[in-house]
Formats: structure tokens, sequence, C-alpha cells
């Protein structure tokens, strides 16, 4: 645990001030009640609660970006989204996202069934997470015959859990959602991952182009 905790404290300053302007556009427009959960300083929170004009909130275990996060949205709640659930009102959110935040959790299924009761009728988690089937991950396990954990991407030393395609749909029904959207974003531009695709007859898959997924689910009616 100390040795996760050394590994958040040397993240790069980007880690906590991406506005991951790519994430908005899932967001949707009716939105008037947000909480970003790891909203690090509140730059992505920030960017849609000016274009929506909406009240947003946010959660951040960081003490000292949560700090500066407090100064640009309405609320920010201080530590993990486990410690902080109770805190959050129930039948609040319009949405709720978790952009890179669902593979650092011990037990996100879990994690994903409490955050329904804080969505309101017609509420929607919009999240992004690292596909283990990216191409280069691939590599390195099938030809490299390696894993080793890195200070950043899909195997970075503070991921507690590893996503599919599959896998992340099959999480969120099993929590409790209906499916929306499922999509791969941060597309690669190298031409390897053609060149793989045709060498084993397309056993790579077309998933293996992309470096995240982007979700958005609501929860099922009671």
């Amino acid at each position: 645990m100390e040795k996760i905790k050394e590994a958040y404290n040397q993240k790069p300053n980007e880690y906590y001030t991406s506005s991951r302007q790519d994430m908005i556009s899932f967001i949707p427009k009716t939105t008037k009640t947000l909480v970003d959960v790891g909203c690090g300083e509140g730059y992505f929170a920030k960017a849609f609660k000016d274009i929506a004009n909406a009240q947003v909130h946010g959660v951040e275990m960081n003490p000292i970006s949560a700090a500066k996060a407090s100064k640009i949205l309405d609320k920010v709640y201080i530590g993990d989204i486990d410690s902080q659930l109770a805190n959050l009102p129930d039948n609040f959110y319009d949405a709720i996202t978790c952009n890179d935040v669902l593979e650092h959790l011990f037990d996100p299924y879990q994690t994903l069934k409490n955050l329904t009761a804080k969505l309101t009728s017609e509420g929607v988690i919009i999240a992004s997470i690292p596909n283990f089937r990216f191409f280069r991950n691939l590599i390195d396990i099938l030809y490299k015959k390696d894993w080793e954990y890195k200070s950043s991407g899909i195997l970075d030393f503070t991921h507690l859990r590893f996503f599919t395609q599959k896998s992340i749909i099959r999480m969120f029904e099993e929590a409790g959602y209906e499916i929306i959207k499922c999509q791969g974003i941060t597309k690669s531009k190298s031409l390897r991952p053609y060149i793989y695709n045709f060498l084993t007859l397309g056993a790579f898959g077309k998933d293996s182009f992309f470096l995240h997924f982007a979700v958005v689910a609501k929860k099922l009616r009671d």
C-alpha cells in the first residue's frame, strides 16, 4: 500500500490537471448536476460547468489537488470515492463521470452499484477506462512474454483492475446499468495494429486500436 501511495505522489502534474476534452461530448447536454470522481484540480469538470452552466461537484483523494479544484467547482469532497459515497446526496446527479478511475479501485463493481443511488431517475454514468487489449500491451505479453508495471499507461503501477470492452460491458450490466454506448477512443495513429491484424488473420481485433474505451450507462429502473 505504501508503494502505491508513493506511486501516486510521483505522478506528473498532468495527472491531476488533464481536462479530458475528449470525454465532454459523452455527457448529455441536459445535465444540470454532475459529480466528477477523481476530479484532480477540476479542469475537466470546470470545462463542462462553463459549457452547460451546471452545478458541478468533484471527488478527489489528493488534498492539494482537491483544494485547487474547490476554487473552481461548486463543491469538492476530499477522499476516495468509496469513503465519500455516504456524503454524496442521493438521487441528485444527472451525470457521474469517472475518467480513468475505476481501474484504480479495489472493487469497482461494488462502487458502481453504490453509485446508482446517487443518480436521478434518468441519470447516467460516464467513464473512460484503459483497454487491456491495446495492441502495444498485447505485443509485450504475447511476443515479449513480459508483464512490467510502469509509471503510466495500461500497466500503471496504481492500477488494481484491468478491462477489455467485453468485461467493461459485463461489469456495468452486473452492477445494475444499461449500456447506452461503449466505444473505443484515443485511437492509435500507428500502422502496426493493421499489420498485426493482417498477419494474425484478425486475431488482434479492431478493439486493439484503442487505448481507452468510453462508456455511457444509465441505471436500470427499480
